[in-house]
């Protein structure tokens, strides 16, 4: 179709559009909270978060159109955060995608009229064989609505396009209703950040879910000596590994303190390099638990201007690591 330039708006106008959009699905945001607050919604809510999370099977997201591209973003949500999910087209379903639903699954159908006809076998389907079968949809008496053992009866809100045609308002709230499902399920199931890591091992959020356990060295690669070596000895072990540090251990390898090159700078020149390192060692040392995400790691030594952290499990040292270890997996 060609479009008439004359006619075309001016950037402010544009702007004014902007804010108008969002202002519309702002409200129809607040639609859906007010309806969340509701008894007969909560009820259908809880039904619907129980049957996933006990479901022994997995989440089958289906939708048409619009509905169907914010299915697979809800798949793959519920995916990455610990609860089996895989998105069904409806049309594929009718011509043997069927046979993936299985008994044990939850049949999760998004449709904003709730008359989606290529739903149709997906729903029988679910009916014959005793599928769970849940649909969000703005239209609690429409065929899905009917066809479904629970029903999300989201809210009727008009559309951020002028026309109040294009799918808008509606996705969003289909959208945002997937994540308040994502995120019941992950408090559900009790999913950790350890959890997430494992099915986020790339790219940046991988780093960040990265443990320090992960880039520690541990035993020969720790620099460190016990309480009554000499400050020779001392020096000797700092240059033989690579973190400008020692740490200070007890008989049992319990953490009591650490000497860096800066406290050796500071005592050369007016110490004996006989004098035992307890005397002149710093008694409170940086520390993390096994388990500490890198980030954090990097937060406490950031905050105490130092650039290695030991690592260690109920006061015995187990690892060290130093700033570069933990820069180099990409967390910055």
């Amino acid at each position: 179709m060609k479009i008439d330039m004359s006619t075309r708006k001016t950037a402010p106008t544009y702007t004014e559009s902007a804010l108008k959009t969002i202002e519309t699905e702002i409200h129809a945001l607040d639609s859906l909270k007010v309806v969340l607050e509701t008894s007969s919604f909560r009820l259908s809510l809880d039904r619907a978060i129980e049957a996933m999370a006990r479901t022994h099977g997995r989440v089958i997201v289906s939708g048409m159109g619009k509905s169907g591209h914010i299915g697979r973003k809800i798949a793959a949500t519920l995916r990455s955060t610990g609860t089996p999910a895989l998105f069904l087209h409806p049309g594929e379903a009718s011509h043997g995608d069927l046979g993936l639903i299985t008994e044990n699954d939850v049949v999760f159908a998004i449709t904003w009229s709730g008359e989606t006809s290529e739903l149709g076998d997906i729903f029988h389907y679910c009916n014959r064989f005793g599928v769970t079968l849940i649909v969000a949809t703005a239209w609690p008496k429409s065929t899905a609505a009917r066809a479904a053992d629970i029903c999300l009866a989201l809210p009727l809100v008009r559309e951020a396009c002028p026309n109040d045609l294009a799918p808008t308002s509606s996705t969003t709230l289909q959208l945002v209703l997937g994540d308040v499902l994502a995120v019941a399920l992950i408090e559900a199931r009790g999913f950790t950040p350890s959890d997430f890591r494992v099915f986020h091992p790339g790219g940046q959020l991988g780093a960040q879910l990265l443990a320090v356990d992960q880039v520690m060295g541990t035993d020969g690669a720790i620099p460190k000596v016990r309480r009554e070596a000499s400050l020779s000895s001392a020096t000797i072990e700092m240059s033989r590994k690579r973190y400008g540090a020692t740490a200070v251990v007890d008989e049992h390898d319990m953490l009591i303190g650490v000497f860096t090159d800066g406290d050796l700078r500071r005592c050369i020149a007016v110490h004996n390099l006989e004098d035992q390192i307890g005397l002149h060692m710093s008694p409170s040392p940086v520390t993390v638990r096994t388990g500490t995400l890198c980030s954090e790691a990097l937060r406490i030594m950031n905050e105490n201007a130092v650039s290695v952290i030991f690592v260690v499990d109920d006061g015995r040292l187990v690892g060290v690591a130093h700033m570069h270890d933990i820069v180099r997996t990409g967390i910055v």
